[in-house]
């Protein structure tokens, strides 16, 4: 996974998607961080969380359940859980 910051990432998401409300979603992405940073898992496999896609998808689940994809690398996640 690709690390960035929290501010960085929100002002991505937010850009490419005008009608986010920012506060909220940056909310919603400090509460799945902590969430990981906790030992949260996947609520289908058990696997870590992905943070930045399960505040995206408003569930906990890892890269692979949320995307279907298994290959990470060239995805984002926030640097403070990388």
């Amino acid at each position: 996974m690709v690390p960035i910051s929290i501010e960085q990432f929100v002002s991505q998401y937010t850009k490419n998607n005008p009608s986010t409300n920012k506060k909220s979603f940056t909310n919603k992405l400090n509460e799945s961080v902590n969430s990981k940073k906790f030992g949260a898992v996947c609520i289908q496999c058990g696997n870590p969380i992905w943070a930045i896609g399960s505040a995206v998808a408003d569930w906990n689940g890892c890269f692979t359940c949320i995307t279907g994809e298994s290959d990470s690398d060239d995805d984002y996640e926030i640097d403070d859980v990388c």
